[in-house]
């Protein structure tokens, strides 16, 4: 494992990026029946990262809407914001806070802790820039993506029902995709 302790980003803007809900999206996969995955979005909240001179020491904190999760079943969206899942009434919001930045091996992970059905724990984000730019306004934007696959038992997220054939009905893992655009203020 090698490791370095900078980072050359082209384009790269120092500064406060606020995170453009309308042009970003949470992404979830977890598998279902162990024979097939289903797939659904939150809608985020707030996002800021805090982009100093060195990259590797930049910082994030996101706030996602855990009632906006839509899997485009609403029997099925109703069961996950019950309290056999993610209990929205008591627990509104999966929230991330970065505690590090770093590049192993050429790839760049994002530390941080995630809470989620009020449990936190530590989860790594491999993470991809998309480039900066600037949008017809003159308004300067950056795009990333970043994955990270978690637990969800690991967040007191347990119910599940077992198969007549073996297996469960809910996979345990869970890929989370961020597809992220923001905008510098700064």
């Amino acid at each position: 494992m090698t490791t370095t302790n900078t980072i050359d980003i082209p384009g790269y803007k120092p500064g406060t990026w606020e995170l453009d809900p309308s042009h970003s999206e949470v992404g979830f996969t977890v598998r279902h029946m162990m024979i097939s995955k289903v797939r659904g979005s939150f809608g985020i909240k707030s996002a800021t990262f805090i982009a100093p001179e060195n990259p590797l020491e930049a910082s994030v904190t996101a706030h996602v809407d855990a009632a906006s999760l839509d899997t485009k079943d609403e029997g099925r969206d109703q069961h996950l914001r019950s309290a056999d899942f993610f209990d929205v009434e008591t627990y509104p919001s999966i929230d991330f806070v970065s505690t590090g930045v770093r590049v192993e091996d050429g790839e760049m992970l994002v530390d941080g802790d995630l809470t989620m059905h009020g449990v936190t724990k530590p989860v790594t984000f491999e993470f991809e820039f998309g480039g900066f730019g600037t949008d017809p306004w003159g308004n300067s934007k950056a795009g990333a993506t970043a994955k990270a696959v978690v637990n969800r038992e690991d967040f007191g997220l347990t119910w599940n029902a077992a198969l007549e054939t073996g297996g469960v009905l809910v996979g345990k893992d869970v890929t989370i995709t961020l597809d992220l655009q923001g905008a510098h203020q700064a």
